[in-house]
């Protein structure tokens, strides 16, 4: 009964950690916003693009895949970030974090969760960690100058925080929450990179390079689509 107890509580601050980080990225972007000039866009019209983007960003977010010659198979490469990216650049930093959201929600009732919801909230903070500098740097200005070195920022940060939040966090999260040892995940890496031999060493050499992989191409297509779909896709 004490242990059931003790993993009700644990599952219930974790829900409310969850909560509080998204809540405090939003009340961020917003107040970063109101230094920012935005497009004039209606609230109605503003729902249903990121509602659209959103759905865009679960569907890819569902077509994830491993890179198992990097990671153990639980890390899997996405693209979602790319839709929510084109939406932040088109309306601004909340947009990003309220469309991040609505891509973790709408995949959690399209597929679920494999994670023990872990993964879920790790892919909406270090989602956020890349779109939302990225769409607060481009804002400053709307230049392609400033989408590149927006791009290049949300990369750093995504790289840096989210490395550092699965070695101190969540991977310890998800080993306590899906009852699988540190050393057992410790071995999934070392059976991939035999450098892997410790927490530290599992997030060096595996965490860091996917978060770059990810950063990377997400900032490539971002450039390579952000002018071909804004108009048709925003502007009508």
């Amino acid at each position: 009964m004490k242990e059931l107890i003790y993993q009700i509580g644990d599952n219930i601050l974790f829900v409310l950690i969850c909560v509080f980080i998204a809540t405090a990225l939003t009340v961020l972007a917003k107040l970063i916003e109101r230094k920012l000039s935005l497009r004039p866009v209606s609230p109605t019209r503003r729902l249903c693009l990121i509602a659209i983007c959103g759905a865009v960003a679960s569907i890819l977010h569902i077509f994830d895949f491993p890179l198992p010659f990097l990671a153990p198979g639980f890390y899997k490469l996405d693209f979602s970030e790319v839709p929510v990216m084109l939406c932040g650049f088109y309306l601004g930093p909340s947009a990003t974090v309220a469309c991040e959201a609505a891509k973790i929600l709408l995949k959690l009732l399209l597929k679920g969760t494999s994670t023990a919801f872990v993964g879920d909230f790790a892919n909406f903070a270090v989602g956020c960690s890349l779109v939302l500098p990225a769409a607060i740097v481009y804002h400053t200005k709307k230049t392609r100058k400033s989408a590149v070195l927006g791009l290049i920022i949300g990369t750093i940060v995504l790289t840096v925080f989210g490395s550092a939040f699965n070695g101190i966090y969540l991977i310890p999260k998800f080993s306590e929450l899906y009852g699988l040892p540190l050393p057992a995940i410790v071995e999934m890496g070392t059976a991939i990179n035999g450098s892997i031999t410790s927490l530290f060493t599992l997030v060096l050499f595996a965490v860091v390079p996917l978060n770059l992989i990810k950063g990377a191409t997400v900032s490539v297509l971002t450039l390579l689509l952000y002018k071909r779909v804004a108009k048709p896709l925003f502007e009508k």
